[in-house]
């Protein structure tokens, strides 16, 4: 029987109520990964400052097209990876086979027992960094083909090797390789999976797929899919070259008047006065979206969320945080921290700090210790020490892949 462990989170308006027509994501994270020569399963190695296997499920949690996860484990991982993605939810954890192959199956029954999907995206944790791009190429193809795979070209000279000698060349424009996610028609790749012999060889769902009669489209691949296995994939100075470091600032400033909420933060404060804005006017909030966008160089908050468009009277904040973590996932992005300070005479921030830190951590789906907040006053000097408004200050730190 398979053991399944539930991280549910109430899905999102937008997310289809009926299983059987959604898409699923399976994360195969059941590996031992003994050709890395390290110390703990690969998958819990850090990369990028994170556990490898934490990039793939915060890409596919943050893609609007994904509506579950569903991750694969070895038997007594339960915890290990519990731990590895704290605080996120909307996973499932699933125990994986001895193979490969049974380690996908048993990921597709449990998908089958839950309700099924219309689609499935099969992905390697030993790939971390998929894109959203890669994503969408991938169930837009869906569309037209029951399959899809990325491909990348060879550019490399390819030749066959006899012994330790050099033999003849291969012609490399026939030679393409292979990367994950994967993605399929859910009830044919389930039937192909059971239809395949328990003895059979596969490195890939692909294979599996063609072996089942069935046709497998193209999309072009990304070469950020690298995928993590010997130990020298895992050096301080291959992570060095892939990844580049991003600073962004945000500023911002709201007037306190009477009648209003007071939202800081993503909490509301009672306080005699609120903030006005045309959204709900959380000046934290606002600072740390436009540092979130610095970091790519996105614009600022009035580019995306105009204040002249009705939609977003008094709209909550977090949405905008929300995007700008969006868009630095489909940059293959990883936020690693953010410092903010709210500057202001009244309220007191210092009792509400650490509920504001532990909301702002969850929005950007990062450890609490990623997450400052301080407070201070101008000495009674200016708009903020005549409790006229408040103003936030916020730095956001990133890092990208060298090709973004």
């Amino acid at each position: 029987m398979l053991h399944i462990h539930s991280e549910r989170k109430s899905p999102p308006m937008n997310k289809a109520a009926n299983a059987s027509e959604q898409n699923h994501a399976l994360i195969v994270a059941a590996g031992v990964g003994a050709r890395a020569g390290l110390e703990r399963p690969k998958q819990f190695e850090p990369i990028g400052g994170k556990p490898m296997v934490r990039h793939s499920v915060e890409r596919f949690l943050s893609h609007p097209g994904i509506d579950h996860i569903w991750v694969v484990i070895a038997e007594g991982q339960e915890q290990q990876m519990a731990a590895a993605l704290a605080p996120l939810s909307g996973y499932e954890l699933v125990v994986g086979g001895a193979t490969r192959q049974r380690s996908v199956y048993r990921g597709l029954m449990a998908i089958q027992q839950a309700g099924g999907a219309r689609n499935i995206l099969i992905h390697d944790a030993a790939r971390p960094f998929v894109s959203h791009d890669v994503i969408d190429r991938l169930l837009k193809q869906l569309e037209r083909a029951p399959a899809a795979v990325p491909l990348l070209s060879c550019v490399d000279t390819m030749v066959h090797v006899e012994g330790d000698q050099l033999a003849e060349t291969v012609d490399r424009n026939s030679l393409w390789r292979v990367q994950t996610p994967q993605a399929f028609d859910f009830a044919k790749l389930l039937a192909a999976h059971g239809d395949f012999p328990a003895d059979g060889d596969a490195t890939d769902d692909a294979q599996i797929f063609r072996a089942a009669g069935h046709v497998v489209a193209v999309v072009d691949g990304d070469e950020a899919l690298k995928k993590y296995t010997m130990p020298a994939d895992f050096g301080v100075k291959g992570i060095g070259d892939m990844r580049q470091i991003r600073t962004g600032m945000g500023y911002d400033v709201h007037r306190l008047a009477r009648g209003e909420e007071l939202w800081l933060g993503g909490i509301k404060i009672d306080h005699d006065k609120g903030l006005s804005g045309h959204s709900d006017a959380d000046v934290l909030l606002h600072a740390l979206t436009d540092a979130l966008l610095g970091t790519i160089a996105a614009g600022d908050i009035g580019d995306h969320f105009p204040p002249s468009d009705p939609q977003w009277r008094g709209a909550d904040s977090a949405r905008f945080v929300e995007h700008a973590v969006s868009l630095i996932a489909e940059k293959g992005g990883v936020i690693h921290n953010v410092d903010m300070t709210i500057i202001c005479e009244a309220p007191k921030i210092k009792p509400h700090r650490e509920t504001m830190r532990r909301n702002i951590a969850a929005i950007l789906a990062v450890d609490l210790d990623q997450v400052s907040l301080k407070a201070t006053t101008t000495e009674r000097l200016g708009f903020a020490g005549r409790e006229e408004g408040i103003a936030a200050q916020a730095i956001a730190t990133i890092s990208l892949e060298n090709n973004q």
